[in-house]
């Protein structure tokens, strides 16, 4: 049975990391004010209260790891901000969504402009029903855009987004003629959902689809089948949306065995296929397309974590630094109202240690990504992640 998809030297590394607290343009961006998801009004020459979520306390050792992470690499920002002023509380929540709507009453009544966290979805969820009547917004590291609006922003790198730059991509390639292999749950519904919307940005269209029950069984029955879809619709790129810990690495083989050529019909993956490292010795996934933040920003943070902690960061650790560094630019500002949604959704977005962010009016997130390949069991990146947003990201 397959598992469910959830999820050095300190003066070089803060040149770099300190690029995360500043705002990507500072002109040209629209004023910071109230409305649309409200906010509180701060004083930005005394330390603001930020409150942490952080999934500590349950009986899971991974999320004390994932607490201590994100206090962490939340700690890293506040150091990089300079003269800003930010006085960061850290709540567990035991990844119970109940004690996180607890907890985040408590610090909003311990003066808690803003709360960054908690993890999961449903925690998110809870939390931000606790605090809307008290006007604060919620940062979540949640990757579920099915959370997002009101005043819960999802900070994770969702399905529509890494779907919109693979599509995007695939599409400026000659590849628009598309087929969408997923799982009968519910990642696999939504990764689908993302790419059909994709397509018909990016003048692509998904000409057949694929699916199987999330079960190995399933899998090797549906394959033929699926296999025969793809060949007769003329497909240009397979997307998956299963990652390497659940049916990615019977699928591309299996597909492979059954005539779908990658060397001329690409197989494409929603999820990362660089994690872990020895997806890509995998046969089936030679040719592969993912995307992925920006490994040199990414290396930059990890090696300044590692050289503060003695230990590298989990995956998901930049998520902290990237709510704190983003509070920061806005406080740095000045606005009183700086933590307003339109504050946080402001379009030039911030430079992360993952790369560049936005979020949005609805909510959900814009990451820049890179377009990675596998290529002789390598990474090799093809198009860079962007260093700067187009538009007014609304």
């Amino acid at each position: 049975m397959f598992h469910p998809l959830t999820t050095a030297r300190k003066s070089i590394g803060r040149v770099a990391v300190l690029l995360a607290a500043l705002w990507l343009a500072s002109c040209g961006t629209a004023p910071i004010g109230g409305g649309g998801g409200g906010g509180p009004s701060i004083n930005t020459r005394n330390a603001v209260p930020v409150a942490l979520l952080v999934p500590g306390g349950s009986a899971d050792a991974g999320d004390d790891l994932l607490a201590r992470n994100f206090e962490n690499a939340a700690r890293l920002a506040i150091a990089d901000l300079g003269d800003v002023q930010i006085d960061l509380r850290v709540y567990n929540t035991a990844s119970q969504p109940g004690q996180a709507a607890a907890v985040a009453q408590q610090a909003v009544a311990d003066g808690a402009r803003i709360i960054i966290g908690p993890l999961r979805a449903e925690e998110s969820n809870a939390v931000g029903l606790a605090v809307a009547s008290a006007g604060i917004n919620v940062l979540s590291f949640s990757n579920n855009a099915d959370i997002a609006g009101g005043n819960v922003f999802v900070l994770g790198n969702t399905f529509p987004n890494i779907a919109d730059r693979l599509v995007s991509y695939a599409a400026s390639q000659g590849k628009r003629r598309l087929a969408v292999v997923y799982e009968q749950n519910q990642p696999g519904e939504v990764g689908k959902a993302a790419v059909e919307a994709a397509a018909s940005r990016h003048g692509a269209s998904v000409v057949a689809t694929g699916t199987y029950q999330f079960s190995q069984e399933s899998v090797i029955a549906a394959v033929p089948g699926i296999a025969s879809s793809i060949r007769s619709a003329g497909v240009d790129a397979v997307i998956f949306t299963a990652d390497t810990a659940g049916a990615l690495p019977l699928l591309t083989q299996l597909l492979s065995e059954n005539q779908v050529d990658p060397a001329t019909t690409t197989f494409v993956g929603l999820t990362r296929w660089d994690v872990p490292a020895g997806t890509t010795e995998l046969p089936g996934v030679q040719g592969g397309m993912f995307a992925l933040p920006d490994p040199g920003l990414t290396q930059q943070f990890a090696d300044r974590y590692t050289a503060a902690y003695g230990e590298p960061p989990h995956p998901l650790a930049g998520l902290a630094y990237d709510g704190v560094a983003a509070i920061g630019a806005l406080i740095k500002a000045g606005k009183s109202n700086a933590l307003a949604a339109s504050g946080l959704t402001q379009g030039s977005g911030f430079a992360g240690v993952n790369g560049i962010f936005r979020l949005r009016s609805d909510g959900t997130s814009e990451r820049g990504l890179a377009v990675a390949q596998i290529i002789n069991r390598q990474v090799t990146v093809i198009d860079p992640a962007p260093r700067a947003f187009g538009g007014a990201g609304l």
